[in-house]
């Protein structure tokens, strides 16, 4: 594939000679043919004097009029688009008048998307809860937005927008955005804080909301808004909590919206609304966590960017850790360091799986010029990051001298695009003339950016609840079912976070002692997991029976993969699967026939984990 861009490997755009600041949306959304069509205005701040053309990325979009807006008159533009790279899209080249000056240009693009974007989701009326009105929602990160509309797709360029979308008129659309005015099937949206390209959303839907507290509402379909909003009570709290810690919050509103299952993520970012995904419906909030880690992102990754995905790390990392803190403000310490190692247990579990045979993919930074984002996705980023932070947290003194850093860096770096060095510059101007700079040389950042595998050096954590877990998992793994069923110790109660771990740690062990039908009896009636609507549980369970080989199982195993496409959960269900002689046959005949249910890089992944590219 080789690099694309001087600034970002997985983009055209050329943001060193010219940067979008603003973008006005026009839509009409078209059900029949699944297809967004309407235009765009881009302002561009033209950087270069004499510029003869302005890239921008695309991907399987229509173009039919490029136009530059000038003293009130418009002139057609030449363009023209490049043969489709795989995994990138195309290159959409706009030739500019001889001459053009520096400053401010402004350039309009007529244009419809193609029936399959990659960033869109159509849902026909079966699809949904309510069986009744089909629903549309878009997902652009990492780099689908130049699916959605011709624009500088990638996190260097960030940019305000506004947006005039017509729908229809019983359906509700919502955007990453405030909603400016409402009319009879035309919505006016505007984000007035400059976002990147892959922060642009879209949802439309038979919709509601409920209150969550004052500039916050939960959206989601008749059928289960009241559970949500139950299982999203403590958002609030955890908005003020994120407040305290890094600074004002700068968005006005938060939103959530509870999407269709198909929607890949257990959540996504969006500005104002966040994307939740319903298997964080577990009826007791104890999966609300993921709550709290999109409200972080509204600072670490929104507000300060990775300027590409090879420092993806400084969007995800930051957020794991500052989720944690919410987590410890809300809950305790032990609880906070208790998530911590758990993510350091799904941490292992990824490099042994799905990069074990791409050990670059497990460094830190990562070098993308051969590789899409979408294909080096994995928790390395989330769970060694945010190891990183706190070992560095631990070596200046802890949270009272860290956090006073950790604000003046989002406060720093607000509203700006950085790389891993401006990190790096930032945490070593702040400590150059205090006690700690002496602590500076200890860190070897070649060693935790570059290197492979797990973090060099694992923080010391309270270790209490997750010792409770090792010995359990310790006890399952050896002894027998007999020796089991009348010892105490396996009743002992443990909370939910416990279980998941415990069972991800189950996972993890290499040799169980009569992994059979008995034991995973055993484990569902000691833990309650057959009537459990948590879906970590459940997914949990359903791996240990397919190491198992329950073949008699399969079909339960196969409706959970159904019940929703969730990467997270469905990627290692069927990798595991497709390790399954005698099941894997069933896994892809039940791939293919659910595919075209699936977001577009969902169904990519999972089609590189049964083998099928």
């Amino acid at each position: 594939m080789g690099r694309l861009g001087k600034v970002d490997p997985s983009s055209y755009s050329q943001s060193e000679l010219v940067t979008t600041e603003h973008s006005a949306i026009n839509w009409k959304v078209d059900f029949a043919d699944t297809k967004l069509r309407g235009s765009v205005q881009h302002r561009f701040n033209v950087l270069s004097s004499n510029l003869d053309k302005i890239l921008l990325d695309v991907r399987d979009i229509e173009v039919k009029n490029a136009t530059l807006l000038a003293g009130g008159s418009e002139v057609p533009i030449n363009y023209f688009i490049s043969d489709p790279v795989a995994d990138i899209g195309q290159k959409l080249t706009l030739e500019l008048p001889a001459g053009t000056a520096k400053g401010s240009l402004n350039v309009r693009i007529d244009y419809e998307t193609a029936s399959n974007a990659s960033g869109l989701q159509w849902l026909k009326p079966a699809q949904t809860l309510g069986k009744q009105h089909p629903y549309m929602f878009s997902q652009c990160q990492s780099i689908h937005a130049r699916s959605v509309m011709p624009c500088q797709d990638t996190p260097a360029v960030k940019f305000s927008y506004d947006a005039i979308i017509e729908h229809p008129t019983e359906l509700t659309a919502l955007m990453s955005a405030v909603i400016d005015k409402k009319e009879s099937g035309k919505t006016h949206f505007k984000q007035s804080v400059p976002i990147p390209a892959y922060l642009v959303a879209i949802a439309i839907g038979k919709l509601v909301s409920r209150p969550l507290g004052e500039n916050s509402n939960v959206w989601a379909e008749e059928g289960i808004v009241d559970a949500c909003a139950e299982e999203f009570s403590e958002t609030s709290t955890m908005l003020k909590t994120a407040s305290d810690i890094c600074g004002p919050y700068v968005w006005k509103q938060y939103d959530l919206l509870v999407m269709p299952p198909s929607f890949p993520y257990g959540g996504m970012e969006n500005p104002c609304l966040t994307f939740v995904t319903p298997t964080l419906l577990a009826g007791d909030k104890s999966l609300a966590d993921v709550v709290a880690h999109e409200i972080a992102h509204s600072w670490t990754g929104n507000l300060v960017t990775n300027k590409n995905f090879e420092h993806f790390w400084l969007n995800e990392g930051f957020t794991v850790f500052v989720e944690s803190k919410i987590v410890g403000r809300m809950q305790g310490d032990k609880e906070l360091d208790f998530k911590m190692l758990s993510n350091l247990i799904d941490l292992q579990e990824c490099l042994r799986c799905q990069l074990s045979g791409t050990p670059e993919l497990t460094k830190l930074v990562v070098d993308l010029s051969n590789c899409g984002p979408d294909d080096a996705f994995s928790s390395v980023p989330y769970m060694k990051g945010s190891t990183f932070l706190r070992y560095l947290e631990d070596l200046f003194g802890g949270a009272a001298v860290f956090e006073p850093f950790l604000r003046d860096y989002l406060k720093k770096f607000a509203y700006k695009s950085i790389e891993t060095d401006d990190f790096k510059g930032a945490l070593y101007d702040y400590f150059k003339d205090s006690e700690q700079k002496d602590k500076l040389t200890a860190v070897d950042w070649d060693l935790w950016l570059n290197g492979e595998g797990m973090p060099p050096i694992i923080p010391k954590f309270d270790e209490s609840l997750a010792n409770v877990i090792k010995d359990l998992s310790n006890l399952w793994s050896t002894k027998t079912v007999d020796q089991l069923t009348n010892n105490p110790d396996i009743k002992k109660p443990i909370s939910v976070h416990q279980q998941i771990a415990f069972l991800g740690k189950l996972i993890e062990t290499k040799d169980i002692v009569e992994l059979n039908e008995q034991k995973i009896d055993l484990l569902e009636s000691t833990y309650n997991l057959k009537q459990s609507k948590n879906a970590e549980l459940r997914f949990r369970i359903n791996r240990l029976i397919i190491r198992a080989r329950l073949i008699q199982r399969l079909d339960e195993i196969i409706k959970f993969a159904n019940s929703n496409f969730r990467m997270k959960f469905c990627r290692p269900i069927y990798r595991d699967l497709a390790a399954w002689p005698e099941a894997k046959p069933r896994a892809v005949e039940n791939f293919l026939k659910v595919k075209d249910e699936m977001m577009s890089m969902c169904a990519h992944t999972v089609e590189k984990d049964l083998g099928l590219k």
